[in-house]
């Protein structure tokens, strides 16, 4: 324990450092990802007849395994920090996709009837009955996305694209239990955080009257 304080105390600016990469690649990939998958969730409602192909393409990029995908992108785009957010961005669609589709899907037609028989349009549906009803679980798939984002960017180092990984890979190749220690738990803190953070903001944009 001694050795792996005086680590701590010895590098803290470099394990700053990387924590600072490991945030900016995941934060990056997932608001990305946030931004696609949205948007197409809510197209694919509308036009269900090809939902199920989309969402399963999404599903098999979901099963490729995380070293294959980096593997992949190194004679695509190199290696370093961008392949890396690529790679996490197609890895953070899926949760927030599915979601969004199961949400809107889910919302009781007889709600979305009663709409249209007070006049409102598909976009004020929409905006004003179907995302406020399902907006708890978008945000359930915006919540889990981050965290497994969070979890995925430590194999980023391995493409040269910074994060914690540095620290746990290097703690292994040189067997210094210190250094590995010092990646693998700060990683795991990154997720307890990331996850209590999103669970307020999904708790936040949830209406008052369906919170649990």
């Amino acid at each position: 324990m001694s050795e792996f304080i005086e680590f701590i105390l010895e590098r803290h600016s470099d394990i700053l450092t990387v924590i600072w990469e490991h945030l900016y690649i995941s934060f990056i990939a997932v608001i990305a990802g946030f931004i696609v998958a949205i948007p197409i969730g809510i197209l694919l409602t509308r036009m269900t007849s090809i939902s199920t192909i989309v969402i399963g393409m999404v599903n098999i990029i979901q099963t490729i395994p995380t070293l294959a995908l980096l593997g992949f992108m190194i004679p695509l785009i190199g290696i370093g920090t961008f392949p890396a957010i690529v790679a996490l961005f197609l890895y953070s669609i899926l949760p927030m996709l599915q979601n969004t589709y199961t949400g809107i899907r889910g919302v009781d037609p007889a709600m979305v009837e009663a709409a249209k028989g007070m006049g409102m349009t598909d976009f004020q549906i929409l905006f004003k009955v179907e995302i406020p009803m399902s907006i708890s679980l978008i945000m359930g798939g915006f919540r889990t996305a981050t965290i497994y984002t969070i979890s995925w960017a430590t194999l980023a180092s391995l493409i040269g694209g910074g994060g914690l990984g540095y620290l746990v890979f290097t703690g292994l190749t040189i067997n210094n239990k210190s250094m590995l220690l010092a990646g693998a738990i700060s990683a795991a803190l990154l997720a307890v955080l990331a996850d209590f953070f999103t669970r307020r903001i999904q708790k936040l944009a949830t209406p008052k009257g369906l919170r649990n």
